[in-house]
């Protein structure tokens, strides 16, 4: 007869040998952050919410978060999860006073979804080994949207058995998890480099779409043509759509952040002597939205570049 999850927050079915429901920790509400600590909470998880703007916390308090004041609050369960924006943010959270490493208790787990540094994921590694702790990179392939719909996917890496206590937890938010090996900065490497390849396709399709539209033809029928014929991945559609529409504002992923990704791809190439020739165009790409007051804009706003080069509207313009 199968067993059903009894009432009550919190509560442990891992002596049934089904999903067990723990007290976790979530460092992070930004766009991508909110919907996967949602997903967990309606997973039946408790969670212990932490954010610097306190308004994202009472948000998810609403949906049946515990706020927190502080990271160290954050850290009394098992596990913490943190998704926040770059380097600077994770080294604060975990390397400040009151911080994660201070606060997670030995044994606890800290999983990093964040696209970080390759050089700062092994720090943490073994920051976290010498107190005792667990570390587990989990960066993350997907927009807001299905961070709040739970189709993400996730790239994981870390020891074995820190994986398998965590797995479950992923699948509250994603819809599968690669396991990509033991060492966990090798799980922000292929992040990095997933996230070089989708600038690849943003600025390809923007240079195209410029070409077309003008000699006249469509954007939409275009980008039909294109994801009916041979681009029919979703990265093709998603951000051929945000192209062709120019819809770079609110930004689900900010090109600041884009601009950060290349950069730490292309460090990352340096160390590996591995020449990357379209990543530090891509870098120069982003610098030329920077400087042109696309600091708010959507990553795919790069796409709109070749048609303002050839006599169209600046990206910023729709703003």
């Amino acid at each position: 007869m199968a067993k059903t999850k009894p009432p009550g927050k919190g509560w442990n079915t891992g002596s049934w040998g089904i999903v067990e429901y723990m007290k976790i920790g979530f460092i992070g509400l930004g766009n991508m952050g909110f919907g996967m600590a949602a997903n967990l909470i309606k997973a039946g998880h408790e969670v212990i919410a932490y954010n610097r703007s306190q308004n994202k916390v009472d948000a998810l308090a609403a949906e049946g978060a515990q706020p927190a004041r502080s990271v160290a609050e954050a850290c009394r369960g098992d596990v913490v999860f943190s998704m926040l924006a770059d380097d600077e943010a994770v080294k604060a959270v975990t390397f400040g006073d009151g911080g994660i490493l201070d606060s997670l208790r030995p044994g606890g787990i800290h999983v990093s979804c964040s696209t970080i540094s390759v050089d700062l994921s092994e720090r943490l590694t073994g920051a976290h080994v010498g107190v005792g702790q667990q570390f587990v990179a989990a960066p993350v392939f997907g927009r807001p949207e299905a961070a709040r719909a739970g189709k993400l996917f996730v790239v994981a890496a870390g020891e074995p058995k820190s994986i398998k206590k965590v797995s479950k937890f992923f699948d509250a938010f994603s819809q599968r998890t690669f396991v990509v090996d033991e060492v966990p900065s090798l799980a922000n490497l292929v992040k990095l480099s997933g996230n070089f390849l989708i600038a690849n396709v943003i600025e390809s399709l923007g240079e195209a779409m410029a070409l077309v539209a003008k000699a006249g033809i469509d954007k939409e029928q275009y980008l039909e043509i294109l994801t009916s014929t041979l681009f029919g991945a979703p990265v093709y559609k998603t951000y051929g759509t945000l192209i062709a529409h120019r819809q770079f504002e609110p930004a689900g992923f900010a090109a600041p952040l884009g601009h950060k990704d290349v950069r730490l791809v292309l460090a990352a190439a340096e160390n590996l002597k591995v020449p990357l020739p379209i990543a530090s165009l891509l870098r120069d790409r982003f610098l030329t939205l920077l400087a042109n007051g696309g600091e708010r804009l959507d990553w795919s706003a790069i796409g709109a570049l070749t048609a303002w080069e050839a006599g169209g509207p600046a990206p910023i313009s729709n703003r």
